[in-house]
């Protein structure tokens, strides 16, 4: 009779005392894939996402849409506005199929067909400033951060200026003055590149402010040490190894940030500094509304909307992307 055989613990595979291991396989986890399914259990993020790439579509197709339906910013209709009360004729601002946010009052023209056309002025004024706001305020912040000493209290000294600029003042002023032709452009071109650097140079102590917190705490790191230790020099370590790591932090606060510079933008065209008419935009048709609210109140109710659904979406996207990529900070 032959003895059983003994199995030791040095023998067994660890796979084999696992139940059902023969029928899947254990699969590891990227953190950006961590970061997606926390992100996809977030259900106000998730709306606002959705949200988010429905309104950069309308803004990209603004053009493409408004010919679609057949629309036109700047086409007067005044057979639908009444002729003595200056309101659109009809119930809720003349909405019909023809109009489906109804028309302007005195003017006529189409709102839905004026909201299009602000969306993609306020999108890439936002997002425009956003960038650029972002790229100085990592470059400062990383370079402040990791060096320290003389250069790091230069660059914090440079923040504590800016920050004490009254920004809405020195916006209105720079955009009044810069009117007519500017540095090779003229127009809405002008307009928007004058509102996208005011709005961009000015806000970037406050992502700097952020980059250069994570960097102190970064370069004190094993990976930074185990770089120096082997040669790497300042600009490597910066860009390959200290960058990566803070691009949660910057996407998060860039998402936070787009719909701050959004209301910046239609604070300024409200107060008649910002986009300049005809051309639409958002803000300026709540300045336009401001007088005619009495006799047409959905003309300032829908740009309005437009405004708030923007800027909470942005808001709901970036706190959905903040927990799911540091979740530590719930």
């Amino acid at each position: 009779m032959t003895a059983p055989i003994e199995t030791t613990g040095a023998d067994v595979r660890p796979e084999t005392v696992l139940e059902g291991a023969g029928r899947k396989e254990i699969e590891g986890r990227s953190l950006g894939r961590i970061a997606w399914m926390r992100f996809k259990r977030d259900k106000a993020a998730m709306a606002g996402g959705i949200v988010v790439v429905l309104l950069i579509l309308t803004a990209v197709l603004s053009k493409p849409l408004q010919s679609l339906l057949g629309l036109d910013p700047d086409a007067f209709n005044q057979s639908l506005v009444d002729p003595v009360m200056l309101a659109p004729k009809g119930a809720l601002g003349g909405i019909s199929w023809d109009h489906p946010l109804g028309v302007e009052p005195q003017t006529g023209r189409d709102i839905l067909a004026r909201i299009l056309e602000g969306s993609w002025v306020s999108l890439v004024v936002a997002v425009g400033s956003t960038l650029l706001s972002v790229v100085i305020g990592v470059v400062m912040g990383v370079v402040a951060g990791f060096y320290g000493g003389w250069v790091d209290s230069f660059i914090s000294r440079l923040m504590d200026t800016f920050l004490a600029f009254p920004l809405l003042l020195f916006a209105i002023s720079i955009s009044a003055s810069l009117q007519g032709n500017a540095f090779g452009m003229e127009g809405l071109t002008l307009r928007i590149a004058v509102l996208i650097f005011v709005i961009g140079f000015f806000s970037w102590p406050y992502i700097g402010r952020i980059v250069r917190a994570q960097t102190l705490s970064l370069r004190e790191r094993e990976f930074v040490e185990a770089a120096k230790s082997l040669g790497a020099r300042g600009p490597f370590i910066l860009f390959r190894e200290l960058l990566p790591n803070l691009i949660a932090p910057i996407l998060v606060y860039a998402t936070l940030l787009i719909p701050t510079n959004i209301l910046f933008e239609a604070s300024l065209s409200f107060l008649g500094v910002g986009i300049a008419p005809p051309q639409a935009s958002w803000g300026g048709m709540l300045t336009q509304a401001v007088d005619l609210y009495e006799v047409d109140p959905m003309f300032m109710v829908i740009p309005g909307m437009a405004i708030f659904i923007t800027v909470l979406a942005f808001n709901l996207l970036g706190d959905g992307l903040r927990d799911a990529l540091d979740p530590r900070g719930k």
